[in-house]
């Protein structure tokens, strides 16, 4: 169990950072300094005393990233109740039940979504709260009660904080509760790709570890700036966007929402920060829009040739791709989904400072990590001090088999789901985490593929067909595919990106054609036993979840 109390080092970072920036909102510009944050959890906390909340009551909150958004949530975990951060994304429906699943008795939602909403169907919420007016949306009838309790208690606070703390609101008031390491802190949903989400119960002692690990790391530090633009209900961007710079005293600019790579750029070189977290989809964008028109020209490739000008042009790439994200980073971070190798290799030639994570929502999410000077390419970091990786495999260092983790990060288990739990959490304290892969001895990870998504030929041989799909999806008029076995046969399911047909004149008469140079191309790429047999189109983009993961299940 780890010696750090992760409410301690809330309680004494914004105590000792009490007059620098913590938030700011990109687009109102407003900020919020360590004190102000302060003050306005313990806000909160008046409130959640006022409305019987009890620590271990659950909290739902459901909206985009904001400054708001943020104080929920550490008011929340701060007072000893459980946060329950649930995608914006999630269809109405899914959100409710997830909201009635985890027995949440508040709701802090935006206005957009609660239009969406039925309070009738959520029971057991006592009153729902907007994010962006602060304003009761609604509140239950409850027997002897009289009418607008909750609203009338919530415009008292004020007086209350005022009679509680004196005209001046000062850093020695803010002391939390210490409360056992193993006690629940978040109730994470996951958007799992094979089925509906179930509600990961991660601790404080689960979050501390990663939180200790990204301090001890100076992944964050003290006046360090921080752009946030994951969705911080996402345990990746929460962990490393939002937990960790809190407790160091860095400066956190809130984005709101993933956007487009032109957009992110242009706040990356406005913000300047000292850490990039990224997702592939926008490194993978980025190279694709930007730097493979580039590198692609017939005078590019024949310079690129020649040692001398290769080695030239590769450091002006980098110093372009550099200052497109601020400038003044240590490295980039990598994670949420596997990388393309041909991207990933062609940042490794321009020596470019990125490196590539691995974690679930199940640990919170890390499990490995590597700073960028000793990252081994096609890995995904090395496995973390606090935690131990297995390979179910004869020869764990050469022949892939499923990453087993047990550890500090690793989740309490799924609520109210024993029986989910025990099929991933086996009688030693080993979560089964599906995804297959080796290890070095090092710790060091190299993932190939999910588990349940391997192919496995009548001649014994091990098709990862996310390895092919990578190689399809970086192949010109591809969109998005996905490799699926039917009968003896691999068949790629292709969405085309009609953007390029437009701009290359491809008619969609011509795409049967075209698909089909495509996978002629692609069958000089992969393996023997890899060979794509047909192409088959699909008129629709993949059905994803909140998480941008296609719902493989359903095309299988």
């Amino acid at each position: 169990m780890l010696k750090e109390n992760l409410l301690s080092i809330y309680a004494d970072s914004f105590k000792d950072h009490w007059s620098l920036p913590a938030l700011t909102d990109y687009i109102t510009k407003e900020t919020m300094t360590y004190g102000d944050f302060a003050k306005a959890v313990a806000h909160y906390h008046l409130l959640f005393g006022q409305l019987g909340i009890k620590p271990g009551d659950k909290i739902a909150l459901m909206g985009k990233n904001t400054t708001t958004w943020v104080t929920v949530f550490m008011s929340t975990i701060t007072y000893g109740a459980v946060i329950v951060p649930v995608l914006q994304e999630f269809n109405p429906q899914d959100a409710q039940h997830i909201i009635n699943h985890s027995d949440a008795e508040l709701l802090f939602v935006s206005n957009n979504l609660w239009e969406t909403f039925e309070f009738e169907k959520m029971p057991r919420i006592k009153a729902a709260f907007s994010l962006e007016s602060k304003s009761v949306l609604a509140e239950r009838d409850v027997d002897d009660a009289p009418a607008d309790v909750v609203a009338k208690i919530y415009a008292n606070i004020p007086q209350l904080f005022k009679e509680k703390y004196g005209e001046e609101f000062e850093s020695k008031y803010v002391v939390y509760p210490q409360l056992p390491p193993d006690s629940l802190a978040v109730i994470n949903y996951t958007s799992g790709t094979t089925g509906f989400s179930k509600g990961v119960m991660l601790t404080l002692n689960n979050l501390c570890g990663n939180v200790v690990y990204g301090i001890k790391s100076r992944l964050h530090y003290s006046g360090s700036k921080c752009l946030s633009f994951l969705p911080l209900a996402h345990a990746y961007g929460c962990a490393f966007d939002l937990l960790t710079p809190l407790a160091v005293g860095s400066h956190v600019t809130l984005f709101g929402r993933l956007p487009s790579p032109k957009l992110l750029l242009k706040a990356m070189s406005e913000v300047r920060p000292n850490l990039v977290l990224c997702v592939p989809l926008v490194i993978e964008k980025i190279y694709r829009n930007q730097i493979l028109p580039m590198i692609t020209t017939q005078a590019m490739r024949w310079a690129l040739a020649i040692p001398f000008l290769d080695a030239a042009i590769c450091a002006r790439i980098r110093r372009r791709l550099v200052e497109a994200f601020g400038g003044e980073f240590e490295e980039v971070i990598i994670g949420g989904a596997p990388l393309n190798h041909e991207v990933e290799d062609f940042l490794h030639r321009i020596k470019f400072p990125f490196t590539v994570g691995y974690g679930m929502t199940e640990c919170g999410p890390l499990i490995s990590h590597t700073p960028w000077r000793q990252f081994q390419c096609l890995s995904s970091g090395r496995t973390l001090p606090i935690m131990e990786t297995r390979i179910d495999s004869p020869d764990p260092e050469n022949i892939p088999g499923e990453i087993c983790v047990r550890g500090e990060n690793v989740m309490k288990g799924y609520y109210k789901r024993p029986d989910a739990t025990a099929e991933v959490i086996d009688s030693e304290g080993w979560l089964h985490t599906g995804d297959m892969g080796t290890r070095s001895a090092d710790g060091t990870i190299f993932i190939k593929g999910r588990y349940k998504t391997m192919i496995l030929t009548s001649n014994g041989q091990n098709i990862y067909p996310e390895e092919i799909e990578a190689k399809l999806n970086n192949m010109l008029y591809v969109g998005e595919s996905l490799v699926v076995e039917r009968g003896k046969h691999l068949v790629a399911l292709v969405y085309p990106n009609y953007d390029e047909m437009d701009e290359g004149g491809i008619t969609t008469d011509a795409l049967p054609e075209v698909m089909e140079r495509v996978r002629t191309e692609l069958n000089k790429l992969v393996a023997p036993y890899e060979k794509i047999d047909r192409i088959q189109l699909v008129a629709n983009e993949f059905e994803k979840t909140p998480k941008r993961s296609i719902k493989r299940y359903k095309y299988q």
